[in-house]
């Protein structure tokens, strides 16, 4: 396993391929033996031979990608974790690809923990700052698809009661500007979330960070100082759209 795995790491350094011979030489294996390894790995898919010259193939590729993701995800999580002790609040990161929110990440606290979803939050983008952040950030034509699919519906005494009233509050909306709800998801609960320029421009993203309502003086203020340090970082949360 570890002579297959050296000649695969051997492989990956050579972007234009590299013959029997040459692996052999650089990982310190006789060319009877790379020989063997060699169609081993072709046979298995995680390596291509196109030549006499080798390169990965799909099998690594996918080994390769996972990993990468794996990496991604790590990353996101220990940001959102670091910015929930910064800010001493629970930390979301959402998307919305493929017609539907997706929550990507949550880092609370026993102390500070998540609102809890109790109502589907695909279905209810409406009502909470997070779906309201991403629906701002799409146009006209993909608001109207998802609101068909997911029509405005009163889930607290606070919610947004119909479509009109909703689009037009979407539209008030400013660039960068924190969305901010009251108990319109949750009773108790309070939200802020703001945009997050995603690579690329291929999905919108959010970022938001909830409390209980008695606290709700602190809600605006600590999500500017989010927004603020985020900043930095926003590379770490853009890249892991594609998790």
């Amino acid at each position: 396993m570890q002579r297959a795995m050296r000649l695969l790491e051997a492989v990956a350094d050579r972007e234009y391929g590299a013959p029997a011979k040459q692996l052999a030489r650089e990982v310190g294996l006789a060319l009877p033996t790379a020989y063997h390894l060699l169609r081993t790995l072709t046979h298995e898919g995680y390596l291509r031979r196109e030549k006499g010259l080798f390169f990965l193939g799909e099998a690594a590729e996918r080994l390769s990608g996972s990993a990468a993701q794996q990496k991604r995800r790590s990353m996101m999580d220990d940001a959102l974790a670091q910015w929930r002790d910064s800010i001493g609040a629970p930390v979301y990161y959402a998307v919305y690809r493929k017609g539907e929110i997706e929550l990507l990440g949550v880092a609370d606290s026993p102390a500070n923990p998540a609102a809890e979803e109790w109502a589907d939050f695909r279905e209810t983008g409406h009502a909470h700052a997070i779906g309201q952040c991403l629906l701002s950030q799409l146009d006209e034509e993909a608001r109207r698809d998802h609101l068909d699919r997911h029509p405005v519906q009163s889930i607290t005494p606070y919610t947004v009661r119909d479509e009109r009233t909703f689009l037009r509050r979407l539209d008030r909306l400013g660039w960068q500007e924190p969305v901010v709800e009251h108990q319109e998801y949750a009773l108790g609960t309070v939200c802020a979330a703001f945009p997050l320029t995603a690579a690329g421009g291929t999905a919108a993203a959010s970022v938001a960070i909830s409390m209980p309502s008695h606290q709700c003086g602190r809600l605006l203020p600590a999500a500017r100082r989010l927004q603020t340090e985020i900043g930095s970082r926003s590379g770490t949360l853009a890249l892991s759209i594609s998790i």
